[in-house]
C-alpha cells in the first residue's frame, strides 16, 4: 500500500475521464475538447447538455430533437405534486430536490433503473435532467405555500425553468443570462459531487442513485453555496452603508479571519476562474433591473479590489452568478439547487463513462488510533 497521505486527495487523479477537465496553464475549462467559455458564448445550454451526453455537439436537426425530447420528458407524474404537499415545512431547497429525485426513481421501470448500459444510462439520464427543475421548483413552492406552477410545452429548457420559478414567462433578455449561467455550471471536471456520484457508480448502484447522491455533496457549504453566501454578504454590506462602508467592512471581516465566499478555487488556486472573467462583465446589463442594482455593482467591484489587493485571490463563477441570480429576481434558497439542477447533464456523462470502464472506487486508510488493546475481565 502506498502510505503517503493526501488530506482531501488534493491533486491527486482519482479517475481517467473524456468528459471535462480544468486545465490550469492555458486557464481553460475543456468540455469533451472544447473550451467551456467558447461554448457559452456561442451555442445554448441544451447543446452542451447534448455535447455531454451524446458525446458531440448535435447538427441544427439534432439540436430540435433533442430540445423537443426535453419538453416531453419534463412533465412528473401527477402523484408527485401530492407527495410535495406532504412534505414537511421549512425543508432547505437541496433537502426537497434531493427528496424529490429519490421519489422520481421509485416511477422507473424496474427492469429500466438497474440497467446500467450506455443506451439505458443516457435514457435516465435525460429524464431526470428535464425532470429536475420541475420537482425542484414545484417542491419548493409547495413547501413555501405557493401554488404549483407546471411546465409549458411551448417554452424551451431555460424559459420553462424560470417561468415556473418566477410564475410568469422570462423575457428574452432574462432567459438568455439565465441559459449563460446554466452552461457555466454545466461540469467542471472532478469536483466533489462528481466524485461522489462516480463512487457511487463505481459499485454498479443506477443513474438515479449516483445523483441523489451528488445532490447531498453539493448541498454542504464547502461545496454548494457560495452563490448564496456572496449575495447575502452584498446585502449585508449595502445594509450596512453600502459601497461607502465596503472596504471597511470586509477589512474587518479579514481582520476577523472570516471566509469571504465566491474567491479562490482549490483548482484554480489565485487564478481567476474563465467563468467569472467571462459572466462579470454581464452583470452591468442587470443592474437597471433592481432598486439596489447600481449600489450592489459598486460593492461587487470594492469587495474584488479588496481581495486582490489584500489576498491575492479572484472571484470563481459563484461570485458573479450569485449577483446576476439575484437581479434577476430568483429567489436565494435556490440558487444552489439551479446550480444542481444545470450540473445534472455532466453528471449523466460522468456515470456513464464510470459504468462503461467501471473499477470499483476503494481506497485505503491511515490508522491513527490505539493499537493492542484488550477487553479486561468484569467484576462479578
Amino acid at each position: 500500500m502506498n502510505e503517503q497521505f493526501v488530506p482531501g486527495l488534493e491533486n491527486v487523479p482519482a479517475v481517467k475521464t473524456k468528459v471535462s477537465a480544468l486545465d490550469v496553464v492555458k486557464e481553460k475549462i475543456i468540455i469533451r475538447g472544447y473550451d467551456l467559455i467558447e461554448l457559452a458564448q456561442a451555442v445554448p445550454y441544451l447543446d452542451v447538455a447534448h455535447l455531454l451526453i451524446y458525446e458531440h455537439l448535435p447538427t441544427a436537426s439534432q439540436a430540435q430533437d433533442f430540445a423537443a425530447l426535453i419538453q416531453q420528458q419534463m412533465h412528473i407524474p401527477d402523484s408527485m405534486y401530492d407527495i410535495f404537499q406532504a412534505l414537511p415545512k421549512g425543508m432547505d431547497a437541496m433537502d426537497l430536490l434531493r427528496t424529490g429525485l429519490s421519489i422520481l426513481a421509485g416511477y422507473e421501470d424496474h427492469q429500466l433503473l438497474n440497467d446500467n448500459s450506455k443506451a439505458a444510462n443516457i435514457q435516465k439520464g435525460v429524464k431526470i435532467l428535464a425532470k429536475a427543475p420541475v420537482i425542484m421548483v414545484n417542491a419548493y413552492r409547495a413547501n413555501q405555500g405557493l401554488p404549483f406552477v407546471k411546465p409549458d410545452s411551448s417554452l424551451s429548457f431555460s424559459e420553462n425553468f424560470l417561468y415556473m420559478i418566477q410564475g410568469t414567462k422570462p423575457d428574452a433578455e432574462t432567459t438568455k443570462m439565465f441559459d449563460l449561467i446554466l452552461t457555466c455550471y454545466i461540469d467542471h471536471e472532478l469536483p466533489n459531487s462528481t466524485f461522489t456520484a462516480r463512487v457511487i457508480a463505481s459499485t454498479l448502484s443506477d443513474m438515479y442513485g449516483a445523483i441523489v447522491g451528488g445532490v447531498a455533496s453539493l448541498k454542504g457549504p464547502l461545496h454548494g453555496g457560495a452563490n448564496e453566501a456572496c449575495v447575502r454578504m452584498m446585502l449585508e454590506v449595502l445594509q450596512q452603508g453600502g459601497s461607502a462602508k465596503a472596504e471597511e467592512i470586509i477589512m474587518a471581516k479579514l481582520a476577523r479571519k472570516d471566509k469571504i465566499m465566491g474567491f479562490g478555487h482549490r483548482v484554480y488556486m489565485k487564478k481567476y476562474d474563465p467563468r467569472a472573467l467571462l459572466l462579470k462583465d454581464y452583470v452591468p446589463k442587470l443592474v437597471h433591473r433592481h432598486k439596489d442594482g447600481e449600489e450592489l455593482y459598486k460593492i461587487f467591484q470594492i469587495i474584488e479590489k479588496v481581495m486582490a489587493r489584500e489576498k491575492g485571490i479572484y472571484p470563481n463563477a459563484d461570485y458573479p452568478i450569485g449577483l446576476m441570480f439575484y437581479l434577476l429576481g430568483i429567489p436565494i434558497d435556490l440558487y444552489t439547487p439551479i446550480f444542481f439542477c444545470s450540473r445534472i447533464a455532466g453528471l449523466v456523462a460522468h456515470v456513464t463513462e464510470q459504468h462503461a470502464d467501471n473499477r470499483l472506487i476503494r481506497p485505503r486508510a491511515l490508522y491513527d488510533g490505539a493499537m493492542d488493546l484488550h477487553v479486561s475481565a468484569q467484576p462479578s
